[in-house]
């Protein structure tokens, strides 16, 4: 069978998108997916997103990390799948779509997508970081080494922590300077990407948590380029989250499967 893909990436983040909306693909083939994630001889991504109908919403998102398991959501692809149902005619400027976490609206502002996460309130202080969930797990801490720092070894270190040895956790490595500078380790991908959404909220909402961040608007910078985050907060319960930034298709193509 031959299968039509899209390749997208979100500030360096980037995922192999199939319209799925006829279920000819096998999402429960680890392997494929797995070996079509393979930068060197598959298409290359960090994730693999599927568009597929939904009864009510405008279509639905199903997520899998590079090692073909159906993970937790992606703020970058979701921003991603955005742009792909404008494409293939399915919305407008604006969206309601379900993922494995519930609900999402999403904008098309010019060039750039918002997209509306889930409410955060619960945040947990550890030493020297923070645990939160934003859609996907993340432990957020502070360094001042942040270019030379080795965050694959580190990352993988704070995996192995006996919280998180049999699930795994995103590590985000900040720096704060005149911007919120953020380096990340994604579980599933098992390495830094070039950048995270659900790890750039993370971030966002750590920093105003401990008071390092006094405004409800944050611009971030990630190897990737450049994201914004936007919430409103009420007694450190954080709703009205937007995360906002450029996306771009790469190219289209076919394989055989």
């Amino acid at each position: 069978m031959v299968i039509e893909f899209y390749k997208y990436q979100g500030t360096g983040n980037d995922f192999i998108i199939i319209d799925n909306r006829t279920n000819q693909f096998n999402n429960d083939d680890v392997d494929l997916i797995s070996a079509l994630c393979e930068r060197r001889m598959g298409i290359g991504a960090d994730g693999l997103i599927l568009l597929q109908e939904h009864c009510e919403l405008d279509f639905e998102m199903k997520y899998f990390n590079s090692d073909g398991k159906e993970s937790t959501m992606c703020g970058n692809g979701g921003r991603c799948i955005v742009d792909f149902a404008s494409h293939l005619g399915i919305i407008t400027n604006e969206t309601i779509f379900m993922a494995v976490d519930g609900q999402h609206k999403a904008k098309i502002l010019d060039d750039m997508i918002s997209l509306q996460m889930q409410d955060v309130s619960d945040i947990r202080l550890m030493d020297h970081a923070l645990f939160l969930d934003t859609g996907s797990p993340h432990y957020v801490t502070v360094v001042d080494n942040l270019e030379i720092l080795d965050v694959n070894k580190e990352g993988k270190k704070i995996n192995q922590f006996k919280d998180f040895k049999d699930k795994g956790v995103n590590v985000n490595f900040i720096f704060e300077d005149d911007l919120l500078r953020i380096r990340t380790y994604e579980r599933g991908v098992n390495q830094e990407t070039l950048s995270c959404g659900t790890g750039a909220v993370a971030s966002a909402i750590a920093m105003h948590y401990t008071g390092s961040l006094h405004e409800n608007s944050v611009n971030i910078e990630t190897r990737g380029g450049g994201l914004k985050v936007s919430f409103d907060c009420f007694r450190h319960s954080y709703k009205n989250i937007w995360l906002t930034g450029q996306v771009s298709m790469v190219y289209a193509g076919e394989f055989v499967c």
